[in-house]
């Protein structure tokens, strides 16, 4: 075998392991349906949405997401008692990227399916905190908390890190797209604007505070994954990544460090390392 040969190899190996953890056993046919299924789409091939949300930065954002969601008590207390991340993160990750997948780059129809089974869930999902305030997952507030951070995350991470950062008013479009999903979701009016997310996630800053589940959270997600030993190199500094693309009001309640000098430098320049070997894997060879 030539080293070419042996290159590409191990580069569909590399891939098909990650795509794997990622996407599920039931990852291949999944793509396949979704890409390859005829019928109109939410979103045509040129949308904002399509570019960010098929960009390997994806996985930045993601990390980010989670760490900011843990921040506000009513979703934590929803994602601790109900979604399983701790017992089966693996399996709330793949749940997590077929949506995203199916309600971008999917059927309309599939699209739709993907919400109504996700609003079910939610419907199901309530109780009390310890502090003995009622939450539901269906409650508009904590689905818009939900999808700022998200939108927030994947734009931010996509600017940094993504193969074609996005101009202003392709960002003020991507968030516009995410507002569809949204909505679907139950949503109440979400933003449509950069200047509008970035609105609404202050108004929220009075609701978020620190917890003993999201620290403990922020704990699991950044030092204790559930990962072989090899792959906790990589993965640290996706986790180092995420964390110096989070605000500094976000940092202290999760007590996380604020290093900018180290940021700016070796953390940003592994990440883009990191992330373009994450997009050459997963992209296959031509």
């Amino acid at each position: 075998m030539s080293d070419l040969t042996n290159v590409a190899a191990l580069r569909r190996s590399l891939g098909a392991t990650l795509f794997e953890r990622v996407a599920g056993p039931e990852g291949p046919a999944n793509r396949s349906r979704i890409h390859d299924s005829p019928g109109p789409r939410w979103f045509a091939p040129e949308r904002p949405i399509r570019r960010v949300h098929g960009d390997a930065a994806m996985f930045i954002g993601g990390l980010r997401a989670l760490l900011m969601q843990s921040l506000h008590p009513l979703a934590m207390a929803a994602v601790a008692a109900h979604s399983g991340y701790r017992g089966d993160p693996w399996g709330r990750l793949q749940r997590t990227s077929t949506f995203l997948a199916v309600t971008t780059f999917g059927t309309s129809t599939d699209a739709q399916d993907a919400v109504d089974r996700v609003r079910a869930i939610h419907q199901r999902v309530r109780g009390t905190t310890d502090d003995g305030v009622p939450y539901h997952a269906a409650d508009p507030h904590l689905l818009t908390w939900v999808h700022i951070t998200e939108v927030d995350s994947f734009l931010r991470a996509h600017q940094r890190y993504g193969a074609r950062p996005l101009d202003r008013g392709e960002c003020d479009e991507y968030v516009a797209d995410t507002a569809r999903v949204a909505g679907a979701l139950g949503a109440v009016d979400p933003p449509r604007s950069q200047d509008e997310l970035t609105e609404r996630i202050a108004r929220y800053r009075p609701e978020l505070r620190s917890t003993p589940e999201a620290r403990a959270t922020a704990r699991f997600i950044l030092l204790n994954p559930p990962l072989p030993l090899a792959a906790r190199g990589p993965y640290a500094v996706l986790g180092a990544s995420a964390v110096a693309l989070l605000p500094r009001w976000a940092r202290l309640p999760l007590r996380l460090p604020y290093l900018p000098g180290v940021e700016q430098t070796g953390v940003r320049l592994a990440g883009h390392g990191l992330v373009r070997g994450i997009r050459w894997v997963m992209t296959p060879p031509g």
